[in-house]
This record gives C-alpha cells, structure tokens and sequence, in this order.
C-alpha cells in the first residue's frame, strides 16, 4: 500500500473511533487540525459544529435522540478529507478535495481555506442526497440556507464583486474565515431553532420566523445573485454539479419543484430586502 492509501486508511481510523461516541469527539478532531499558524482558521468551522452538537444532529444513533444520519454523513466527509491531508506529509494526494486541503496547508489564505473546505462540503452533500431525501421539509430548507450561506461567504473572498456588487471592497474583510465578522453569516443559530429533529415545524413557518437581519441576508442578499453564485461555485471547485443545485432562480438540493414557491421572492419579500437586492446589485 502507497503512503497515500495508509494515510486515507488512518483518517477513515481516526473518523471511525468519534463516528458513534459523544460528538465533543468530533469537535476535537476537527480541532486538532487547526494547530499553531492555522489555529484561527478554525474559527467558524468549529462554531458551526458546536451548533449542530447542540442541536443534536450529530448524536449516535442509539442517542437519545438519535442525531441525523444525513447531517453524521457530511461531517464525516469534511472531518476525512482534513486529516487525511494532514497525515500525508507532503506527498501530493490524487484525491482533489484532500488536494485542495494540501494546498490550503502549504499556503494558508481565506480563499483557499473556502476552496477546500467547500468541496469537501459539497461533495458529502451530493454524495448524501438519498439520507437528505429522508429528512423533514425543515431539516431540508436549513440544509439549503446553510449551502448557500458557505457559497455565498466563499464569493466574498474569492469574487467580491458578483457577492456584494458596488459593496465588493468589504467583502474580504467580511468573509474572512478568521474573523468574527463571518459568523453574522455562518451562524444559524440567529435564523433557525435548536433542536432535532424539526417535529411540527414546516418550511414555511421558518421562513416566516427568521429575524430581520438574516431574511435580509438570505432573500434580499444572496439569493439576489443566486444562479450566478452557484456557477461560480461549481466553476471554483470543479465541480459541475453544484450548478444543478439551484433552479428555477432558487435553491433546490432535495427539493422538489412543487416545493419551491416557499421561498420568497419577487413580490413575496419585504421592501427593505428589495432594497438590499438593489443596493448590492452585481
């Protein structure tokens, strides 16, 4: 076995050992790769994970209450990919998302840290659609919000302009990974509630339920440019696919089409979100 199949073996090792024990054990794997120059990389990675653990999505599944297979699934892409670049020690992977974490680790910069941890993201999202098709309505609409959120805070490092259009200078600073400001957008906690699973909450009623700022951020901001955001995701991480994630004008990952007059648009949103389409206009 080369040095890269042993290394691959080791991470999926290491993910099997927190796979079904408390998920601090998944929060300090995920951890230990943000050590010494990287450290403050990690900052709103680790924050979403410590949202999901609160919210119990990654409990075993023997837990009670069981956590969520799809949401198990996609942390464990992201938590492989990471360390077995990590444990590869310069040897180039093969693997282009553990590939684009090497590159991440040799030259560490917001964009590239988005780079890799997107395609790894995206790809346990594609990968996982059957265990996505299993979840309520709700759970899917958070995992769409939380999709194009990543996307759209990628755009803002990697392509300022088509993120927040006359606004563009701003969007380094804002989307920096390392820097507090990240978490008005990552941070879910404002827009959705605790607690899985979503039992008795449909879509709709969380669409109604977000708070000013982040209906703002959501329909007035981002799925503005939505269509265009996601070609340049499936362009930067190359992979074709993501386009397929958005049709229609909105986003659509395990979502059927009867299901997409939920979310707003048009003249189903508020005067100020209008405004905020047309003050960042691209």
């Amino acid at each position: 076995m080369g040095h890269e199949g042993a290394a691959a073996e080791r991470a999926a090792a290491r993910v099997s050992a927190v796979r079904d024990g408390p998920p601090s054990a998944r929060l300090r794997l995920a951890a230990a790769f943000y050590r010494g120059r990287y450290a403050r990389y990690g900052r709103a990675e680790l924050s979403f994970l410590r949202w999901t653990i609160t919210r119990g999505v990654l409990n075993a599944p023997d837990g009670d209450p069981p956590g969520s297979p799809w949401w198990r699934a996609v942390n464990e892409r992201l938590l492989q990919d990471k360390t077995e670049a990590a444990l590869l020690d310069g040897v180039q992977a093969a693997n282009p998302r553990v590939a684009l974490w090497q590159r991440f680790l040799r030259r560490p910069s917001p964009a590239a840290w988005y780079r890799a941890h997107n395609a790894s993201v995206v790809d346990g999202y594609l990968d996982h659609l059957p265990l996505a098709l299993a979840e309520l309505p709700a759970e899917r609409f958070m995992m769409n919000v939380a999709l194009m959120r990543v996307l759209y805070t990628h755009a803002m490092v990697a392509h300022p302009r088509l993120a927040l259009g006359p606004l563009a200078p701003l969007g380094p600073l804002l989307g920096d990974p390392r820097k507090g400001t990240v978490g008005f957008f990552l941070d879910l906690r404002r827009a959705f509630p605790e607690g899985y699973p979503l039992t008795g909450l449909s879509a709709e009623s969380l669409v109604g339920a977000e708070g000013g700022l982040p209906r703002l951020l959501d329909h007035g901001v981002i799925n503005a440019r939505a269509a265009a955001l996601y070609r340049f995701a499936a362009a930067s991480l190359d992979e074709p696919r993501v386009a397929g994630l958005h049709r229609d004008g909105l986003p659509g990952y395990a979502w059927p089409a009867d299901w997409l007059p939920i979310w707003p648009r048009g003249d189903g949103r508020t005067r100020i979100v209008r405004l905020a389409a047309r003050a960042t206009r691209p």
